[in-house]
């Protein structure tokens, strides 16, 4: 089968041709109709060190995915042949405290699909079967592929109630724009959408026009949102990664507000705990990925109400052997999700 693969330090990846894998008694083996860029994928293109450090090259990335089940193992027993499936990336262990208390997104022996093993930019996949989400019969190929960060979305948005409140949300690339479109299927009461990129905010309109689109290189968010003596917002959520924006996420927060933390900085964050956390009351979460299985329930709840929409975000589709191209768009941060296709 043709792959795209990781094969050591330097910067980029190959398309090669591989074995299709075998699998063992517990996975199954997709072939895989649909993948979706990260960016943490654009981190392993770009050699991070951060990601660089997680990987044992050569191994194939990309873990956003929907894929038809082709084979299953002995023991499989809720799968067969023909069943259409998205990949929960966070392979649990099952059996360490986490996992038994419930907490299996952060497992004690977490590994990551397409991080820690090989993943979804090939032509078949070799998947646990206790970590696929089956998806009912003629779902598009694509929603299935982004379902896995629209649970990352929702994840950071539903971590506490919005029903009746406002949101702010910073950073509106692929993740926050789900964010922004759950927050108003959801029931938010208000909701501001920051962005630095035009392109972003351009998707983002189209994506969800009742939000209050906000460009930090044109205004200052702090200033619009609180509108001049405003008490804030009940949630802000932070996207982007960004300390800027982590610092404007903490400032236009309510007293008695909540912050989830959802992007990645690059480096230590410093900001003021007496007046933005002590003073206000204000509650911190950390966000990693989706709580197993109950996002995903929930992703599903906010696709049946009709006004969440993940395909939306989806500007760009290109062939598996355009890898290279499609990890550039993604990573210039002018797209919304970049599909490829084996």
């Amino acid at each position: 089968m043709k792959a795209v693969l990781k094969t050591g330090s330097a910067v980029g990846a190959e398309l090669r041709e591989v074995a299709v894998p075998e699998i063992g008694p517990r996975d199954v083996l997709l072939k895989v109709r649909a993948a979706a860029i990260c960016g943490s994928d654009i981190h392993i293109y770009h050699s991070s060190p951060t990601l660089m450090a997680l990987i044992n090259p050569p191994v194939i990335f990309g873990h956003e995915v929907c894929g038809e089940v082709v084979e299953t193992g002995r023991k499989v027993t809720h799968l067969k042949t023909g069943d259409l499936v998205a990949v929960e990336t966070h392979i649990f262990c099952g059996v360490c405290p986490q996992c038994l208390a419930g907490n299996r997104h952060i497992c004690e022996n977490l590994a990551i699909f397409g991080v820690h093993s090989d993943g979804a930019f090939a032509e078949y996949a070799q998947v646990p079967d206790r970590v696929c989400w089956k998806l009912a019969p003629g779902t598009p190929p694509d929603l299935g592929a982004v379902l896995e960060p629209a649970g990352v979305a929702v994840h950071g948005l539903l971590a506490e109630e919005i029903v009746g409140r406002s949101v702010a949300v910073f950073g509106c690339g692929p993740i926050g724009n789900l964010a922004v479109q759950a927050a108003i299927a959801g029931g938010a009461s208000r909701v501001y959408a920051v962005e630095t990129s035009p392109a972003r905010l351009e998707i983002m309109a189209r994506c969800a026009p009742a939000a209050v689109l906000i460009n930090p290189q044109e205004v200052g968010p702090v200033e619009v949102i609180l509108g001049g003596g405003g008490w804030g917002v009940d949630i802000s959520i932070d996207y982007s990664g960004s300390e800027a924006a982590i610092r404007q996420a903490l400032a236009v927060l309510k007293p008695a507000g909540r912050l989830s933390l959802v992007g990645v900085p690059s480096g230590p964050v410093a900001f003021d705990i007496h007046r933005d956390i002590i003073y206000k009351e204000a509650r911190l979460l950390g966000i990693s990925g989706r709580i197993i299985w109950q996002t995903w329930r929930q992703v599903e709840g906010l696709l049946e109400s009709g006004d969440f929409n993940p395909e939306a975000v989806i500007t760009h589709r290109l062939p598996l052997a355009e890898f290279a191209t499609a990890l550039e768009l993604a990573a210039s941060g002018e797209t919304g999700k970049v599909m490829l296709y084996p």
